[in-house]
């Protein structure tokens, strides 16, 4: 169902599920050691009243999940007509330390007085196996422990009056037939159980009378730590504190960070500034603060896939980095190049996908084709973090960093591109396309391989590697002399790509994929003007609005997710904005708007958007939210605003 709110500090990440609940719970690495991992597993929040129970996940509540504008902080509300009664939530990552936070309010909407309790219940999973974790009640100072090893979980909470949780359980999850002990809370009363191991859960509760119209107040933290002694530390400041001051400061915090980019962002309309703003947390908040930037936070893939979307692929890095470059946010793209240099092959070419702390991620490219052995990689990823150097370069202006960067990362993956060329078309080497599936020589890769060598030169040149650049301007000019190679005259657009026979024939893919005219629009891929409109008119008329709901697929047919009857693919948000901002570098601004307005009409309340939608209902399909869509949306919004 994907996360309508993600929540960090860029080491602690929360993400909060339609229903306002808990699902995925990142610590000490954004996107790595998902501690709620399991399927069925999410915290739960409980309310009693007068006899009556009731999970806040069931029918009996309407809810609307959203987050502000301005900072990382959700605004849940929650009401029952059954019970009478409405809770609101703000929930927040500390911006100084790595604390869960909730607050929140229960408010009795009945005509008389009435017994209130709230229940928190939480379930993690630090174990791999779901095994040897243990829970217990600290009575000293009042609180409940999960922990396995150097991760400790600390869980407390007080009412507004700074009384602490008055009745608590401990107990099994999940394992020798005991759903859990969030059963113990509907009743109304817990066992004051006070420790378990191997799969646990636990649940806290807060009591009050409350009159007619009047609200309970919660404050309710988790603690991540290493250990349990630091953990303890701040739980006793947040006893003697609350979370107030707190959310103020996380808020300023957020609004702090939004405030670099005010200038630049003053050209935005009222319209949409909210869009980008938010769009621009959504990408903050999945940047680990070693550098990685994780694809999507978002762990239901799950439930339907074979693997989360919770790696650093160097593409989709560079492309969330791009909004942020263009507004002058230079420090996370440090961190991120510097990541690069640090996975880099010392043949100087990066793998399909790595996990935040620089480990190599899981792949499905073989290493073997046919009787050829072949690299497992895109090389279009490499390329596309070294054109996004120059992007750096243009807009941060930073030489020194860059400079850094020569011999370390801009020499090796400049040097390996311009080898990495076929003899028989002085092409680059097939590899897997950008969209991970087919290996080819494809008109993407391509010319996003010829914008790199182009800004590796240009640096070249800047810091007087002569050699260095002529090599590489050679290199550059030997593929641009071949774009003819990637226009089919017969109908009009550019192919896919194209593999290199045995007998050194080209075996032509047709497809017409966005991603081709794309490239060669944003790389400034040597064409003609008359191929490119010819190209968008053949995605204008094959592509966009194929399926009832509008939109664009990747590409013609793509088969990902899809949908019954499968039309020609589901619209992805990222290619959908690809076609807008075509359209605004052809001076087609009214169509660039309404893919713009397509694009926001579909995103979550909350402002999230997925990685594609339903071809016939708009449903959100794949993780939700994805980062390259953010990223996508915000570049669309600074191209539409640059020209109004």
């Amino acid at each position: 169902m994907g996360r309508p709110v993600i929540l960090g500090n860029n080491a602690l990440t929360v993400g909060l599920n339609e229903h306002g609940l808990v699902n995925d719970f990142y610590y000490p690495y954004v996107g790595l050691e998902n501690l709620t991992t399991a399927r069925s597993l999410h915290h739960s929040v409980g309310v009693w009243v007068d006899g009556v129970f009731s999970w806040v996940d069931d029918e009996k509540w309407d809810k609307s999940v959203d987050f502000e504008d301005d900072a990382l902080i959700s605004t849940i509300s929650m009401h029952s007509k059954a019970l009478e009664l409405e809770l609101y939530f703000k929930d927040f990552v500390d911006s100084r330390a790595n604390i869960f936070c909730r607050q929140i309010y229960v408010k009795n909407m009945a005509k008389k007085q009435r017994d209130v309790r709230l229940f928190m219940h939480q379930v993690f999973q630090i174990s791999d196996s779901g095994r040897a974790d243990t829970a217990l009640f600290e009575p000293e100072e009042h609180y409940l422990l999960d922990y396995k090893g150097r991760c400790v979980l600390l869980i407390g909470g007080m009412n507004g009056d700074g009384e602490l949780f008055d009745q608590y359980a401990v107990g099994n999850y999940g394992m020798e037939g005991k759903e859990g002990t969030f059963r113990d809370a509907e009743d109304g009363e817990l066992s004051g159980s006070v420790v378990e191991h191997s799969g646990v859960d636990s649940v806290m509760r807060f009591q009050k009378i409350l009159a007619a119209g009047a609200e309970l107040k919660v404050d309710y933290w988790i603690v991540a730590s290493d250990t349990q002694q630091e953990a303890e530390k701040i739980h006793i400041m947040l006893k003697e504190t609350g979370l107030d001051e707190r959310i103020t400061r996380t808020r300023a915090h957020w609004q702090q960070w939004l405030l670099k980019s005010i200038e630049k962002r003053s050209v935005v309309s009222d319209e949409l500034q909210p869009w980008l703003t938010k769009s621009l947390l959504l990408i903050k908040v999945h940047i680990d603060k070693r550098g990685g930037i994780i694809a999507s936070c978002d762990s239901s893939i799950y439930n339907y896939g074979r693997d989360y979307y919770s790696y650093v692929w160097p593409r989709d890095g560079a492309f969330a980095l791009w909004p942020l470059i263009r507004l002058g946010y230079s420090a996370d793209a440090k961190r991120f190049f510097s990541f690069c240099k640090d996975i880099m092959h010392p043949d100087g070419y990066m793998l399909h996908k790595y996990q935040p702390d620089r480990a190599i991620g899981s792949t499905w490219h073989p290493l073997l084709h046919g009787r050829h052995k072949e690299l497992a990689i895109q090389e279009d990823e490499t390329a596309v973090v070294l054109f996004m150097l120059g992007e750096f370069l243009d807009y941060c202006v930073d030489e020194e960093f860059v400079h850094e960067m020569y011999d370390s990362f801009i020499r090796p993956a400049a040097n390996f591109m311009s080898k990495f060329i076929d003899k028989q078309t002085n092409l680059p080497h097939a590899s897997y396309d950008l969209w991970e599936e087919k290996f080819a020589t494809h008109t993407y890769t391509t010319a996003v391989t010829y914008g790199a060598l182009k800004v590796a030169a240009r640096i070249a040149e800047m810091f007087s590697e002569h050699n260095d650049a002529e090599k590489w301007t050679a290199a550059a000019k030997r593929i641009g002399d071949e774009s003819k190679t990637f226009f089919n005259e017969e109908r009009g657009n550019y192919i896919k790509g194209f593999l290199l026979g045995d007998n050194d024939e080209l075996v032509l893919d047709n497809t017409l994929d966005v991603s081709s005219t794309y490239g060669i629009y944003m790389f400034n891929y040597p064409v003609t003007k008359d191929h490119l409109t010819l190209s968008i008119a053949s995605i204008e008329k094959e592509l966009l609005n194929s399926a009832p709901i509008g939109g664009v697929p990747r590409y013609e047919y793509d088969n990902y997710f899809a949908s019954t009857p499968p039309y020609k693919g589901n619209p992805w948000f990222v290619t959908t904005l690809w076609l807008a901002q075509l359209y605004m570098r052809t001076g087609e601004y009214e169509k660039a708007m309404q893919l713009l307005k397509w694009s926001t009409d579909r995103a979550a309340p909350s402002g999230a958007l997925a990685e594609q939608v339903n071809p016939e209902s708009g449903f959100a399909t794949g993780v939700s939210p994805l980062v390259w869509s953010h990223a996508e949306l915000a570049n669309t919004i600074l191209d539409v605003s640059k020209t109004k």
